[in-house]
């Protein structure tokens, strides 16, 4: 699913008020604060969010300039009777022109307003509608209506559970929800919420080990992330793009070191890492990349690499095969580098031997540069 976003509506009410929602957003992950012009520096100073403010000029220099608030958009002008004649969708056209991202408010009353709703959103980057005694309708209906252009839809919610909703609506959902609510756990509750539809899974499924042998000496690969992993969640790893092993994250304490739940030791430098729907190799991976967690049931999220060690050890070749293919890779050879058994526990490779069953990702075509590509191309 593509990725939602949660605005916090922070526009009303003074100030203290409005940090209060503000800094909980900015700590729990929000993309972005709707708030008045005159407060986009405060907001700044608090943290680093992309700031839609209030205003027809944006004076303000925030990222996102939104028209509709005591305007037509709101009720406090009245609607036009043909679009041309909207000052609302003039001041949004004008912007644009001017390579300003633009949000459209508008406080959807009855018909009349889904309707002007549909014709601002045309002309603007962002439609952000909110609503009274309605839920879904005009907002199916508005999606319908939008499909075709390169706007986002905003759905006004007051609570986690009306996010929810907003994002499953005709399969496609709003794009993002505009949260109007001061309680930091709902602000929390909405952002979680909002990640959870974002993460995909991958089919994992069971491959039988068919040779374990050490090899000599070879730089491998650690990767560190800004993350905590649980027993049974690490990376997709491996020699050939078309098959990868789970490897454990060291989230296992051992009679020889702590555990380290924030670390794969993924594998030696040649190796893919699935990330996405994509690959690329660990000797690749930078301080600030993006990486894909996987678990033992194959749910994704993503991870973030703080740093990444490569380092000369001894390492080992596995091998294991899944219907009539071989898959392989080279891990170093300790005792708490682990693969995930089929039953979700991780096995020691040094401890690993023929004929144990632990999960992998196949799939088909080839890869170029990283992309699923359809060619035939054998790995040995």
């Amino acid at each position: 699913m593509k990725k939602k976003s949660v605005w916090i509506k922070a526009d009303e009410g003074g100030w203290e008020q409005q940090k209060e929602r503000i800094t909980t957003g900015l700590e729990s992950g929000a993309d972005c604060v709707l708030i008045n012009p005159g407060d986009v520096e405060k907001v700044r100073e608090l943290g680093s969010i992309p700031v839609a403010a209030f205003g027809r000029d944006n004076k303000s220099g925030a990222e996102i300039a939104v028209v509709g608030k005591r305007g037509e958009g709101d009720g406090t002008k009245p609607l036009p009777l043909e679009a041309p004649g909207s000052l609302d969708i003039n001041a949004a056209t004008l912007l644009r022109d001017k390579g300003v991202a633009v949000g459209g408010y508008v406080v959807i009353r009855d018909k009349r307003y889904e309707h002007f709703a549909a014709e601002l959103g045309k002309v603007c980057d962002f439609l952000i509608v909110t609503g009274t005694d309605w839920k879904v309708i005009p907002l199916e209906n508005l999606i319908a209506e939008l499909q075709r252009y390169d706007v986002k839809i905003i759905f006004g919610v007051k609570s986690a559970e009306e996010a929810r909703l907003a994002f499953q609506i005709l399969e496609i959902g709003a794009d993002g929800v505009l949260l109007d609510s001061g309680d930091p756990q709902e602000i929390k509750d909405t952002i979680k919420a909002a990640r959870e539809l974002e993460s995909e899974s991958t089919e994992l499924e069971s491959a039988i080990v068919t040779r374990v042998e050490p090899l000599g000496m070879g730089d491998r690969v650690c990767v560190d992330t800004c993350n905590l992993m649980q027993r049974g969640e690490g990376m997709l790893i491996g020699s050939q793009a078309s098959g990868m092993f789970l490897v454990n994250s060291e989230s296992d304490d051992s009679p020889y070191v702590a555990a380290r739940p924030f670390r794969v030791n993924a594998g030696a430098v040649h190796s893919y890492i699935k990330i996405g729907d994509k690959t690329r190799y660990l000797s690749e991976l930078r301080t600030g990349d993006t990486v894909t967690i996987v678990d033992s049931k194959g749910k994704q999220r993503d991870g973030i690499v703080g740093r990444v060690k490569i380092e000369s050890r001894p390492l080992m070749l596995i091998e294991a095969k899944a219907g009539d293919r071989t898959l392989s890779a080279i891990l170093q050879n300790a005792e708490t580098i682990k693969l995930v058994g089929k039953d979700g526990n991780p096995i020691s490779v040094a401890k690993l031997k023929k004929g144990d069953e632990v999960l992998v990702s196949l799939e088909e075509g080839a890869r170029h540069f990283g992309k699923k590509i359809e060619e035939t191309i054998i790995e040995k």
